[in-house]
């Protein structure tokens, strides 16, 4: 079974959130990147901009597909993981951790509550 952290919060398109405060950090699941196999590249979003809950905003290659990523969220890109562009192979191999692809500044609060909790995401990866 996937890696799934109790502390986040799920998209059904496979993005986890992470909130501290008014701010979350965006990536793809455990579950999504073993289904992606090997990824090659990734193309992040520009910092400062203003993306909605389920826009297309990044581009992950994997050596099988290309993939968009879908915003969880509403806000303003605040930060990229630029060690992703040296070194896409952290979405395989931390996809919780070093792997995380930006950081946003929430417009909506309320939005991440609406996600997938941990348990409902594992049921539906799982279904």
């Amino acid at each position: 079974m996937s890696n799934i952290p109790s502390d986040l919060r799920y998209a059904k398109s496979h993005e986890w959130v992470r909130v501290a405060g008014d701010h979350a950090t965006v990536g793809i699941t455990d579950h999504a990147q073993h289904e992606l196999t090997d990824v090659v590249f990734v193309e992040l979003p520009q910092v400062h901009r203003i993306v909605k809950a389920g826009e297309a905003c990044a581009v992950v290659e994997s050596v099988k597909t290309a993939s968009d990523i879908y915003s969880p969220v509403s806000g303003q890109i605040v930060e990229i993981n630029a060690a992703l562009s040296n070194n896409p192979g952290l979405v395989n191999t931390d996809p919780f951790g070093d792997g995380w692809f930006y950081k946003i500044k929430l417009s909506d609060a309320a939005e991440p509550e609406a996600m997938l909790a941990a348990e409902a995401y594992g049921k539906q990866v799982q279904g």
